[in-house]
């Protein structure tokens, strides 16, 4: 059982205000497909994406893995692609984790994340993965802000009342944090 599969998305945006760490803190080990791999690592060096490189480093220190997909599911993730209009890419992703017995699955994408849960998966986004990080003690509250802003910079900017309730589970979180301390 893998414990972890991602998409490309959180491991872009998190890799973008230099957090990547964060899923080795939480999960040890992320699996990702070499469809994501291509994606992120591949096309994100060849277009000069410093974040490329951080996730280059996290593959080549072993705790994001990249899995092979077997022809079988290779098949089926075609047929997942064309029917739901995926990427085939996003398609492998969530076979992966389907056939792996996952845990969690990390995806950003909407329509990505319904169907992962129509398949009886949990998703986490990177805002997740943030406020779990936070939980946990791996960072503060002005880690969360400066992810906010960092993020919409780069075109993962959130809705105003989206910011705020993420601000607010924050705060909840840390003073929680704080009792149990």
């Amino acid at each position: 059982m893998l414990q972890t599969v991602s998409d490309a998305g959180p491991l872009i945006h998190l890799a973008q205000i230099s957090k990547l760490h964060l899923l080795k803190n939480l999960f040890k080990q992320v699996s990702i497909t070499t469809g994501v791999k291509r994606e992120v690592v591949d096309e994100g060096i060849r277009l000069g994406q410093t974040d490329a490189l951080a996730v280059r480093k996290a593959i080549e220190e072993g705790w994001i893995v990249i899995h092979d997909i077997p022809k079988a599911m290779a098949s089926a993730a075609k047929k997942l692609a064309e029917g739901e209009n995926l990427s085939r890419s996003d398609s492998e992703t969530i076979l992966l984790a389907k056939e792996s017995g996952t845990e969690i699955i990390l995806v950003d994408e909407k329509p990505l994340s319904d169907l992962a849960k129509m398949y009886g998966l949990k998703v986490w986004n990177t805002w997740t993965i943030l406020l779990e990080a936070l939980s946990k003690g791996f960072i503060e509250i002005p880690d969360i802000k400066s992810a906010i802003n960092e993020l919409g910079e780069r075109r993962h900017k959130l809705k105003t009342k989206q910011a705020t309730e993420i601000l607010e589970a924050a705060k909840l979180i840390a003073s929680r944090r704080r009792e149990t301390d």
